[in-house]
């Protein structure tokens, strides 16, 4: 008998996976944590029922996370992760020579240990020397951080509901702001264009007052809703460009230097949508 997971994305529409095996599942405190062993995607991490990664595409959410916005800073020493305890980011974030020191700030330590036994490729950066996890909730850490004390702040958040939605808030985007440097940049995921329009729109509107640049960009992430997922990039001159670094010798599968470039072009249906 065939066993299939099914996440839906709209009342209507969805995703459906054949499942080989259910790996683990356990309650943490704060959601439910699932492995799944699938045919078409490898393993499939899940919180609370929600595709969070696979094994098959994950590189593209997690470069295009890390890459852009560290390869407009200059020179990125100090790099805070809220979220993403799952370790895809700081991987790709311990790619850059730069990079002297990397804080992990996540609410849940059990996505972390179950990252560490069943998705050991994606969360092998956790235990390098540069990195430092600090089991706790994202706002209340950016409330106390210091000004000015990092180069980058990367959100790997999950969607912007419970918990979570305070990591979209313009209060957290001023404490972002707060603790960056004076060349400082941050980026967080921001959903689906097709699906969470008015998500995006609202995210547009607090970041304007807050940073002095922000821009969306896109990459193709299978699993993830309508498969056209978006990020934003915040700067802080508001004359800035999102400058491109030396990425051609990165160890990526993904992201390229044209990519970089390309990334940034908005198709015309979120012109209009954000000018409305």
């Amino acid at each position: 008998m065939s066993i299939w997971y099914t996440e839906k994305h709209t009342p209507h529409s969805g995703i459906t996976i054949e499942v080989k095996k259910a790996l683990y599942h356990a309650e943490s405190p704060f959601q439910s944590i699932d492995v799944l062993d699938t045919y078409e995607f490898g393993k499939v991490l899940l919180l609370d029922g929600l595709v969070m990664l696979t094994e098959r595409d994950e590189f593209v959410y997690h470069e295009m996370l890390a890459h852009v916005p560290l390869l407009t800073h200059p020179r990125p020493r100090n790099v805070l992760v809220v979220g993403g305890g799952d370790g895809g980011t700081v991987r790709e974030v311990l790619k850059h020579a730069t990079v002297e020191a990397v804080t992990l700030v996540e609410i849940d330590r059990m996505v972390v240990e179950t990252s560490l036994e069943y998705l050991p490729e994606i969360s092998a950066g956790l235990g390098d020397s540069r990195v430092s996890i600090v089991y706790e909730d994202g706002v209340k850490y950016l409330d106390q951080a210091a000004d000015g004390t990092f180069d980058a702040i990367l959100v790997d958040s999950t969607d912007p509901v419970g918990a979570a939605e305070a990591l979209f808030s313009a209060d957290f985007f001023r404490s972002c702001r707060r603790a960056l440097t004076a060349q400082g940049v941050f980026a967080s995921q921001t959903e689906s264009p097709f699906y969470h329009m008015a998500f995006m729109k609202e995210v547009s509107r607090r970041l304007s007052g807050i940073f002095g640049v922000s821009r969306f960009y896109f990459a193709p992430v299978t699993t993830y809703p309508s498969g056209n997922w978006s990020f934003v990039l915040g700067q802080m001159d508001p004359g800035a460009e999102p400058r491109l670094g030396d990425g051609a010798s990165l160890a990526s599968r993904y992201y390229t230097p044209e990519i970089h470039t390309a990334c940034f072009a908005r198709p015309r249906f979120l012109v209009e949508a954000l000018q409305e």
